[in-house]
């Protein structure tokens, strides 16, 4: 029986042409370790079929909005000989967006608007390097904002007077705080929830996957629920302290030390200033008067004990 005709077999151009990736990315994408390398035949590299499959596997995850790192996991899982449903469920719940936030564009005149309408290059590249903002490959004057909330922020401290420079300074030391609570969290869910799944021994199951994306789903709010909560407490207690150190008030009213107004006749205050000088005068008579206080105190309970003891020993 005579053999079927050839597998095709594809030149890098030829296969950059059918999938629609550039040269230098099937390249990349074999350094990655994402795509399997050519075989050798004489001085050719030739593709075959495979390869074209797996540069639209790749495609279709890319659009799906799967970072390379994901992708090269799930093609391993693909390549071990498991189906990817589970993972794929896993995967899409812990690498898709954490938030319900959508992206939106910004053009550089807008943005400048916004700031003011003074154009400021080194605030818009540290923007950028912060990922506030993203620049568009094929518009050098328009950005993709990702997150929309984050800009209206740093636009209202602008307008109440922070300078760009600061309000960057602020975020690169906030995130770092923030990805130190996520990582917190994190730890957290790992140790007593996920760990059945990740405990290194095996790859987890479709079935196991698909149970950890369920508990990803149902988790994934409390972090963000937790911080809001936690974070709406701290302001409101901090803010509250921080105000009465602004306005000179006591941390908190204590109705036993309330203060009174007392007219001391100037004589008896000048005799004061000279015993004890001037700073320290309504300090003194503060303390004559507890004095005088404690000892009417100690004499009155003195003459109830005495009159107590007389009453017992009437005959």
């Amino acid at each position: 029986m005579a053999d079927g005709p050839p597998p095709p077999a594809y030149r890098i151009e030829d296969l950059a042409h059918l999938s629609g990736a550039t040269v230098r990315t099937i390249r990349a994408y074999q350094d990655r370790g994402l795509l399997p390398r050519p075989e050798r035949r004489g001085r050719a590299n030739l593709y075959s079929d495979a390869h074209l499959v797996r540069l639209r596997q790749i495609a279709d995850l890319l659009d799906r909005g799967y970072t390379l790192a994901s992708i090269k996991e799930l093609l391993e899982a693909w390549d071990a000989g498991r189906g990817l449903g589970g993972v794929l469920g896993l995967v899409a719940e812990v690498d898709g967006p954490w938030t319900d936030e959508e992206a939106v564009r910004i053009s550089r005149a807008e943005l400048d608007r916004r700031f003011g309408g003074s154009p400021d290059d080194a605030a818009v590249a540290e923007a950028v390097e912060l990922g506030v903002l993203e620049p568009v490959l094929d518009d050098e004057d328009t950005f993709v904002v990702p997150s929309p909330q984050e800009l209206a922020v740093a636009v209202e401290l602008h307008a109440a007077g922070v300078p760009l420079s600061a309000i960057s300074a602020h975020l690169r030391e906030l995130r770092g705080q923030v990805e130190h609570i996520a990582a917190r969290f994190l730890e957290f869910t790992t140790e007593h929830v996920f760990a059945r799944y990740l405990d290194g021994t095996h790859r987890p199951t479709d079935a196991e996957a698909a149970e950890a994306a369920s508990l990803v789903r149902r988790l994934r709010p409390l972090a963000q629920h937790t911080v809001d909560a936690e974070l709406a407490r701290a302001m409101r207690t901090l803010a509250v302290r921080h105000l009465r150190q602004q306005l000179g008030t006591p941390e908190a009213p204590d109705l036993r030390n309330r203060t009174r107004t007392v007219l001391v006749p100037e004589g008896t205050m000048r005799a004061v200033e000279s015993l004890v000088g001037h700073q320290q005068a309504a300090t003194f008579v503060t303390l004559a008067a507890e004095r005088e206080v404690r000892a009417r105190t100690l004499d009155r309970l003195a003459s109830n004990h005495s009159s107590s003891v007389d009453l017992d020993e009437t005959p």
